[in-house]
């Protein structure tokens, strides 16, 4: 989308595709510090996106700690006025009786990948270079089925007290790049931080009653949890909407409407 917004896009791999006339690649590894050694760091912006190998620690420390730290130390040592956007999680949070969090909430993740991202979000923004972070929470799609077909396997789903989830459709997770990236690269004016999730932290309750109903099979059983259990939090995407971006999916009725019936 940047490309054909007019913009030169070059893009970093480990392993680069073969072809693509859309951007040219630089083959190196984040987690090897020599190999960032001879990049021109000459751009306007860069948009750190990745996905760690797996779950494990070490996964996450390569991704946020190691390849951060190495990547940021390449540009500074060449006085590099590179803006970066972070992708970051909602995992930052640590809110679990069913808040609202925003951009201005208390981030006290408990898990030690939450926290290995946290401070990854805060290496970008101590940098001082006008960098800006973007909490995505469940990215989801056409082409990850996960959710779907454990709503197809059936079985219990907490239903009391509620269980609040956050989503947000793949094609907006693009959209909102292409629309904070545009707006640093002309100059305009973006927070440090923005939460995008979609306008709806429905229940897991309502997502699965709803998706069954698309599939045609009989929905989840009730399942019912002490008091105090974990409720998980809800995101609220006001900052963004309030800057001017617009969901093309604003709940998981539309974000899921190809599902059965919906083709």
């Amino acid at each position: 989308m940047l490309a054909e917004d007019g913009h030169d896009v070059t893009g970093l791999k480990r392993h680069p595709p073969g072809d693509d006339r859309k951007m040219r690649y630089i083959k190196a590894d984040l987690t090897n510090a020599a190999e960032l050694q001879h990049i021109n760091p000459d751009f306007d912006l860069a948009i750190y996106i990745l996905s760690p190998d797996d779950r494990g620690e070490q996964s996450y420390r390569n991704a946020f700690a190691i390849g951060v730290a190495n990547l940021l130390s390449a540009f500074s040592a060449r006085d590099s006025k590179t803006r970066f956007i972070f992708v970051s999680s909602t995992s930052v949070y640590g809110q679990t009786q069913g808040e609202w969090v925003d951009e201005h909430s208390a981030t006290a993740p408990k898990n030690i990948t939450g926290q290995i991202i946290l401070r990854a979000e805060q290496s970008f923004l101590a940098q001082g270079n006008g960098n800006c972070i973007i909490r995505f929470s469940g990215i989801y799609g056409r082409d990850r089925s996960r959710l779907v077909d454990a709503v197809a396997r059936g079985g219990a789903v907490q239903y009391a007290p509620p269980y609040y989830t956050n989503r947000i459709h793949r094609d907006d997770c693009v959209a909102v790049l292409r629309f904070i990236a545009g707006r640093m690269i002309h100059g305009a004016e973006v927070a440090p931080v923005y939460l995008a999730s979609d306008d709806d932290p429905a229940t897991k309750w309502e997502v699965y009653s709803y998706i069954a109903d698309r599939l045609g099979v009989e929905g989840p059983e009730k399942e019912v949890l002490p008091a105090g259990s974990d409720q998980n939090k809800r995101c609220s995407n006001r900052a963004l909407r309030q800057l001017g971006y617009r969901f093309i999916y604003k709940s998981y009725r539309e974000g899921y409407d190809f599902v059965g019936r919906g083709g």
